[in-house]
């Protein structure tokens, strides 16, 4: 590992961009002098760091395994001179990265966005895939906040309950099902369903819920996400169940898409945001706590008082 602290600088831009020309720009330097940057790094480490693939680049299992580290070791030493008041956000070029659950992305990530930006334009948001829920990003320093639902957090991860979330069935607004006062369980039965589910299941509660009275829904699709699978019931009669904050913010956003209640009492999911102690009193991790609270928690009290 390098002992030049500026190489390490290099490296974390070179992760979070995978561009050379792009990492130049974030650390103020020419793309040859990053390139030369690079080229010390890789003699350093004792690893190509980044390889070409197709008409990019891509980081090799080492340089991955390291970004974590390496961000974590700037971090600290940062923070061994680091204003008390946390400085202007305005001056700071950093990027902060959150894993975001997939429902909260469209109603989060483009307001978040747009708040930082106004305040900070040298900040980048970089919105990560809750591939998994696990804690090692946040306590390696990989991604900074944790936001969605997860089991009982470990010692070293800070929480706040941000809100709860229920399901709603969503579909076409314009469709028999979309103009009808509410959605049966006849409704339920008769019409094909659309599955969200990041690990691909066809099943969940409300299955339970119907095979416990002697019925059964249809599931046509499977898809990765909540948004996609509210945009798949644009079709004619076709259902999906999703947390209500996202129905009512593609709604509120003009999405003709008509939100039912569901005819069981489906179980509701706590959604968290985790950060890990290490953090927990530093000024930046502060400010962008604030701000994601200051931008979701409004928008779930506006979105429960439409139902």
């Amino acid at each position: 590992m390098p002992s030049d602290l500026n190489l390490l600088r290099v490296f974390d831009a070179l992760m979070d961009t995978g561009s050379v020309a792009e990492a130049a720009v974030r650390l103020n330097l020419s793309a040859p002098a990053t390139s030369r940057a690079l080229a010390r790094l890789r003699r350093m480490m004792n690893d190509p760091i980044l390889v070409r693939a197709g008409r990019g680049l891509v980081p090799t299992p080492f340089a991955r395994q390291s970004a974590g580290t390496v961000k974590a070791l700037l971090e600290a030493a940062d923070g061994l001179r680091a204003d008390p008041t946390g400085g202007d956000p305005a001056t700071w070029q950093r990027t902060f990265a959150i894993r975001l659950n997939d429902a909260l992305t469209p109603v989060l990530a483009p307001r978040l966005t747009r708040r930082i930006a106004d305040e900070a334009s040298g900040v980048r948001l970089q919105f990560v895939h809750q591939d998994s829920k696990e804690p090692e990003p946040l306590r390696d320093g990989t991604i900074v906040l944790d936001i969605g639902a997860a089991g009982p957090p470990p010692p070293d991860i800070h929480v706040s309950t941000l809100f709860t979330a229920r399901f709603v069935a969503v579909v076409a607004a314009d469709s028999d099902l979309g103009r009808a006062p509410a959605l049966t369980v006849d409704d339920l039965c008769r019409h094909p369903h659309i599955s969200a589910s990041r690990r691909g299941l066809a099943r969940g509660p409300l299955d339970d819920a119907l095979a416990h009275i002697g019925r059964s829904r249809h599931v046509a699709a499977v898809v990765p996400s909540y948004a996609m699978g509210a945009l798949m019931a644009l079709e004619d009669e076709l259902i999906c169940l999703v947390p209500q904050v996202t129905a009512a913010h593609l709604i509120d956003r003009g999405v003709p898409l008509r939100a039912h209640e569901v005819p069981f009492d489906l179980p509701t999911t706590d959604v968290e945001l985790r950060w890990h102690r290490r953090v927990h009193h530093d000024p930046a991790s502060l400010w962008l706590r604030t701000h994601v609270l200051d931008v979701l928690i409004p928008l779930v009290g506006v979105f429960d008082a439409d139902q």
